[in-house]
């Protein structure tokens, strides 16, 4: 009678991923007598299924090769669908060490995950960054592609062994090479620094000092902002330039947005993010593109954009349906993609900015240069928003047409680097008062409304019928305005600014 462990041979940690999360897997295999064969069961894709003959050729390229004998390769669990090439790499690793070709005591202390060329070098893959983190809370080392090590440094304090091919792996193991820790090639940078050459600098903006003070409330706040007026008033230069008024990303905010981007295979050089996230996504951008989705539901526009800033330009060209669909995130900070095989949530804390015109030709309200359906054009072209998704929209702005001569006479503008000292200050008074929640997010009872801005909100909102949320919004964008303007308390003045911004919508 044959013992258990003649009849599996070896075992080793891995992983199958849903949305940013990283499931622990177990890949066994058992070599037994019988037809030659290599069998991989578990629920594998097609890309797991096609691990065979990688593993083989990878094998073959070091001068080694597969047993005569029925190879069985079982991923566990069995009904937990496993999708991708990141299984190449255990499956080889745990077929060395059941073909005694590197030690198993030593091999079993790991978790590994990568793809593998047939020449044997390893390939990165996406969710390196989670399973990082998984195998940290299990005890175990990570074995990743080398490219992937500074990715894998995120998840923990853990042994890393990122190798650049099989065969360095395999010498490693039997101490004819080392393979070191990896270091970090990218320490954080200062909170206030901006880098004029990455970001858009708001010094090349003359006038639009509406515009300008918009945007540092918006900023200064976490607010959604939208920018209404006609072509070349300035709207998406202004928008471009958000980003660099953001203080850098906390540890714990760079931690998840990264973990987004590793699950997307976007993690540049596997480099975590400093600095929040900028998306521009263009009107034609399909639903799954925006909210997430897919075959293999993947984040979607509004996750990558987690932290950060999403500039929809030409708002009323992205679909009905898109649009729609922001709703929930916008509230929540998080989507949920159902879907008949899977359900996974991403987060979604991104900050919308949002530009359009005010009709289709762009010049309502210009007598001289408007279409003749105006004004029916205006409003058939508002009408493609819809109510409620504009009441979750905090700052409303209508932008002015932009005339060459103010570009020649007005004076040089501040940079972003002065605004952002004042946005980074604003910041320090949310987080004093109520922790890691900004503006935007933070319970009315947070705001600390005098008695007067109080009765003023509620005559504003008596007089132009603002809903529950927008009465929210509008206090939220006051306290702003009062932390910018160092102010303990929410005085009338403060609520009067914020009202200019929260009635300047159409729908309103």
């Amino acid at each position: 009678m044959t013992t258990q462990t003649e009849r599996l041979n070896f075992r080793l940690r891995s992983f199958a991923f849903s949305g940013i999360e990283a499931r622990p897997v177990w890949v066994e295999v058992q070599i037994s007598t019988g037809l030659p064969a290599f069998l991989i069961v578990g629920l594998p894709d097609k890309a797991v299924g096609e691990s065979r003959e990688r593993v083989r050729a990878a094998l073959t390229s070091i001068g080694l090769a597969l047993p005569a004998k029925r190879i069985l390769v079982n991923l566990v669990p069995a009904d937990l669908p496993k999708e991708g090439a990141h299984l190449d790499l255990p499956i080889a690793i745990a077929l060395l060490a059941a073909m005694q070709v590197i030690p198993s005591e030593e091999a079993a202390s790991y978790a590994a995950l990568g793809e593998l060329s047939l020449d044997g070098r390893l390939n990165a893959v996406s969710g390196v960054l989670s399973a990082a983190l998984e195998a940290a809370s299990m005890g175990l080392g990570l074995i990743c592609p080398a490219s992937q090590g500074e990715e894998a440094l995120c998840g923990g304090d853990i042994a890393i062994l990122a190798a650049p091919n099989l065969l360095s792996l395999i010498n490693h193991f039997h101490g004819r090479q080392l393979l070191i820790q990896p270091v970090f090639t990218n320490p954080p940078a200062d909170q206030t620094t901006h880098d004029k050459s990455l970001t858009p600098d708001l010094a090349d903006i003359k006038g639009m000092q509406m515009g300008r003070r918009a945007l540092e409330i918006a900023a200064a706040g976490g607010h959604s902002l939208l920018l209404s007026g006609p072509p070349g008033s300035g709207k998406s230069m202004l928008a471009a330039r958000l980003v660099g008024l953001l203080p850098d990303l906390t540890p714990v905010e760079s931690l998840e947005v990264s973990r987004i981007y590793s699950a997307a295979g976007l993690l540049d050089g596997g480099r975590p993010l400093r600095r929040p996230p900028y998306r521009d996504p263009h009107h034609s951008a399909s639903l799954p593109a925006l909210v997430g989705g897919g075959t293999k539901a993947k984040p979607g526009e509004i996750s990558l954009a987690d932290h950060g800033v999403l500039f929809l330009d030409e708002l009323p060209e992205f679909s009905r349906t898109a649009l729609e669909a922001l709703r929930q995130p916008l509230e929540t900070g998080r989507v949920s993609i159902a879907r008949a095989s899977t359900h996974v949530t991403y987060p979604a804390r991104f900050q919308l900015i949002a530009a359009m015109n005010p009709c289709r030709c762009g010049y309502l309200g210009d007598a001289t240069r408007e279409c003749r359906k105006a004004p029916r054009c205006g409003e058939e072209y508002m009408a493609r928003l819809s109510g409620p998704l504009l009441d979750r929209i905090d700052l409303h702005m209508t932008m002015q047409p932009y005339e060459p001569l103010t570009y020649m006479t007005e004076p040089a503008s501040e940079s972003s680097a002065v605004v952002a000292q004042r946005v980074f200050t604003a910041r320090n008074r949310q987080k004093e008062r109520q922790g890691d929640v900004v503006n935007a997010l933070a319970p009315i009872d947070d705001l600390h409304l005098s008695p007067a801005a109080q009765d003023m909100a509620q005559k504003i909102a008596q007089r132009f019928r603002l809903s529950a949320r927008g009465y929210t919004r509008l206090t939220r964008v006051a306290r702003t305005i009062a932390d910018l303007a160092a102010s303990p308390a929410v005085e009338p003045a403060h609520m009067a600014e914020a009202a200019t911004f929260r009635l300047r919508s159409n729908s309103l």
